[in-house]
C-alpha cells in the first residue's frame, strides 16, 4: 500500500505543478498586455496557492491547488504618450509581470514536476520487480 500512496502523492504533486506551469505561461503571455483604454487596468499577474488536503480513502495528505489568485502588487508605469491607453501625463499602466521572476518560478515548478515524475518511475520499477519476484 505504501507504493500506491507514493504514486498518489506524486500524481497530486504533478497535477499541482502542472497548474502552476499553466498559470506561469499565461503570465508570460500577458507581459505586454495593456489596458484597452485610459483608466482601465492591464493584466494582473496570477499566482497559485497550494494546500494540503486529506485524501480520506488513502489516509494521506496530498498537495492540491487551493486557488489561483491575483498578485496585488503595483503595476509598472511606462512613458508612452502615443499609446491609446496613456493617461493625461502620457503614462501607460503595464502588467505587474516580471519575466525574470516568472522564469525562475517556471524552472522551480518544472523541477518539482520532474521530481514527482521520478518518484513515479522509481515506484513503477519497484512494483515491476516485486511482481517479477513473486512470479519466480
Amino acid at each position: 500500500m505504501d507504493l500506491m500512496n507514493a504514486l498518489n502523492l506524486s500524481t497530486a504533486g504533478m497535477k499541482a505543478q502542472g497548474t502552476r506551469l499553466r498559470v506561469i505561461a499565461e503570465n508570460l503571455a500577458n507581459t505586454d498586455s495593456t489596458a484597452a483604454s485610459p483608466g482601465d487596468l492591464p493584466y494582473r499577474r496570477k499566482v497559485v496557492l497550494f494546500a494540503n488536503t486529506l485524501n480520506k480513502a488513502l489516509g494521506i495528505d496530498t498537495v492540491n491547488v487551493k486557488k489561483v489568485d491575483v498578485d496585488r502588487s503595483d503595476f509598472q508605469r511606462k512613458f508612452d504618450p502615443g499609446h491609446p491607453s496613456a493617461d493625461s501625463e502620457g503614462y501607460v499602466l503595464m502588467p505587474n509581470v516580471n519575466g525574470l521572476v516568472e522564469s525562475m518560478d517556471m524552472r522551480e515548478a518544472q523541477r518539482s514536476y520532474e521530481a514527482n515524475l521520478g518518484v513515479i518511475d522509481a515506484t513503477r520499477t519497484m512494483l515491476t520487480k516485486t511482481i517479477d519476484l513473486l512470479r519466480n
